[in-house]
């Protein structure tokens, strides 16, 4: 810990005044006593002020206490736990070096501390870039009694935080999975058609059971009815596969689409997972990245996560057809696969839609693309000018080529969703959990 001295701008302020008085006792004698006088006692004042702060060796302590990891795009809680060991009340100025990443140059925060008494300090950072963050030391300036001394403490204190895809949203998700409260955050109930084949049990018949599921060979043993019980289907694969080349790099609320992909993925592993089927991850663009098989052990939320962590955006264009390639070999089960990707006009549409064919032909593909949503509100917007007008056709112009989008990928049999960035997470696991719904995985 180190220790500074420093003297408050009241002394400089006293002191200068008593300069001007010794100037002017140049042409008023009298004057020369005053301003001895008032230096001597700004010095007795000064020493006393200094051996109240600086009389106790361990007199301030602070320490941060933070979760370990950050998630990116919610509300970080980090917590400063000070402690005044003075016999009397403080007035503490805190500087705390954050992460260059928040751009916080002017971070300071001010508390009065009681003497002997404990002050938790809390405050919120909201990071928005995966990656590591780091946390330097935290500097205390103490105010001694009367003000005119001030004491810096510094406490080392630095720390690298790990910056996840959104862990906070995916917990939010999950407990409502579990209870079956997911309406709660706008995901729909589907109503079932038929049942599943996914056989559970033998039971007893009780009124309202099917008569259609009764098991005669069952019921001749137990000279009772006996129905078959089915369950929903279990173990299906679902893969969330992320394109990571340029046209992810768009942001949208100070991230970028790869990042609102990459949260849309952890929520819907996360709920398949509740769901009893297995989550798997490809990221690919030019070249494979990464590519993790789907389970559904304990530990492959954790293995998802991880992967997530450090992925970035690429900047050259994505490979669709060497994406097709790894699918064809090393996933041979049907399975739902998601695709997270953007296309910014039909003819971007148009050359990678024989590669997505392909793969639709083995599994079933549902296609997940962003809507501009800085277009709609250009559209919305009220034309006044000529250049307005201009602006405005060529907005609803590229608005109309999304909708073609959704369009072209239904007639070549390939499931799509297009959505906003805000509902991208939402209208996934919608999609997913109408999918799992009518059976067609």
């Amino acid at each position: 810990m180190i220790r500074s001295f420093y003297l408050s701008k009241i002394v400089y302020y006293i002191a200068g005044t008593a300069s001007v008085v010794f100037v002017l006792s140049y042409f008023m004698p009298v004057l020369f006593r005053v301003a001895g006088l008032i230096l001597l006692l700004l010095a007795v004042a000064v020493t006393i002020d200094a051996l109240l702060v600086f009389g106790k060796k361990e007199g301030f302590l602070a320490q941060r206490i933070t979760t370990g990891r950050f998630s990116i795009g919610d509300d970080n809680k980090v917590l400063l736990h000070l402690e005044n060991k003075y016999l009397f009340p403080v007035n503490a100025s805190i500087i705390d070096e954050v992460p260059v990443q928040f751009q916080e140059r002017n971070w300071l925060k001010r508390v009065k501390i009681g003497g002997n008494e404990k002050h938790d300090l809390e405050y919120w950072v909201k990071p928005v870039t995966r990656g590591e963050y780091v946390f330097d030391n935290i500097n205390v300036y103490v105010h001694a009694p009367l003000q005119l001394v001030k004491r810096r403490y510094t406490f080392p204190a630095n720390e690298v935080i790990k910056v996840y895809p959104s862990y906070i949203q995916m917990r939010r998700y999950q407990l409502l999975a579990v209870s079956n409260r997911l309406q709660e955050v706008g995901v729909k109930r589907v109503r079932k058609l038929g049942h599943s084949m996914e056989f559970e049990q033998i039971k007893e018949y009780v009124r309202g059971d099917d008569y259609r599921t009764i098991n005669w060979k069952a019921t001749a043993r137990k000279e009772s009815l006996m129905v078959n019980n089915y369950t929903d289907e279990r173990s299906q694969q679902i893969y969330c596969l992320i394109n990571k080349g340029r046209v992810m790099k768009m942001p949208f609320g100070g991230m970028t689409l790869l990042d609102h992909a990459i949260n849309a993925s952890l929520v819907l592993s996360n709920v398949a997972l509740v769901k009893q089927d297995k989550a798997g991850l490809i990221t690919f663009a030019e070249n494979l990245d990464t590519f993790v098989l789907a389970d559904k052990k304990p530990t492959q939320m954790n293995k998802v996560l991880e992967t997530l962590y450090k992925q970035q955006t690429r900047f050259l264009e994505s490979d669709f057809e060497k994406l097709f390639s790894v699918i064809r070999n090393r996933i041979t089960n049907r399975s739902l696969l998601v695709l997270f990707t953007n296309f910014e006009s039909l003819e971007s549409l148009q050359r990678e839609l024989p590669a997505l064919k392909k793969i639709a032909h083995y599994h079933l593909l549902l296609v997940v693309f962003f809507e501009n949503t800085e277009l709609k509100h250009m559209i919305e917007k009220k034309a006044g000018s000529l250049e307005e007008i201009y602006i405005k056709t060529i907005a609803e112009k590229f608005a109309y080529e999304k909708r073609l989008m959704v369009k072209e990928l239904h007639m070549n049999g390939i499931l799509s969703i297009l959505t906003a960035p805000e509902n991208l997470t939402v209208n996934t696991v919608n999609k997913y959990l109408e999918l799992k719904t009518r059976m067609s995985i």
